[in-house]
């Protein structure tokens, strides 16, 4: 041997990266109805298991049927709430557009008429509101 030891690669399976569990109104309505209808000790326990889910799930969902809140069985979407828009933001930013181009268009004018009044004065032509 030459001092060198042969290494198997281990055989590395690397999982799937876990999602977190969504259950629709209507899949939270039928267990619901199970778990209620359930009469024999245990039953309910054996539903849980069958279905993957734990005890607060029934919790929760009862909780919110008690509650009137149909929509509240839905799944909610995770993350950051949209703003609604303000079509008062809308509007002060279309004039604030309208402003800025406005304001180009008056400095642009200035300097039109600096520039009139500086080839009048070289040319020695009176303005208009000198004549009058």
């Amino acid at each position: 041997m030459d001092g060198r030891m042969n290494v198997v690669p281990e055989d590395v399976q690397v999982a799937a990266k876990p999602r977190r569990r969504t259950y629709t109104a209507e899949y939270k309505r039928r267990i619901l109805k199970e778990a209620d209808a359930c009469a024999t000790p245990g039953a309910v326990g054996a539903l849980l298991r069958r279905e993957g889910l734990y005890s607060s799930h029934l919790a929760v969902w009862r909780r919110a049927r008690r509650r009137g809140e149909l929509a509240a069985l839905a799944p909610k979407r995770r993350g950051r709430k949209p703003t609604p828009v303000d079509p008062r933001g809308r509007k002060i930013a279309e004039l604030e557009r309208q402003l800025v181009q406005m304001t180009g268009r008056a400095e642009r004018a200035q300097v039109l008429v600096e520039l009139q009044k500086k080839v009048a004065e070289l040319l020695g032509l009176p303005l208009e509101s000198e004549r009058a």
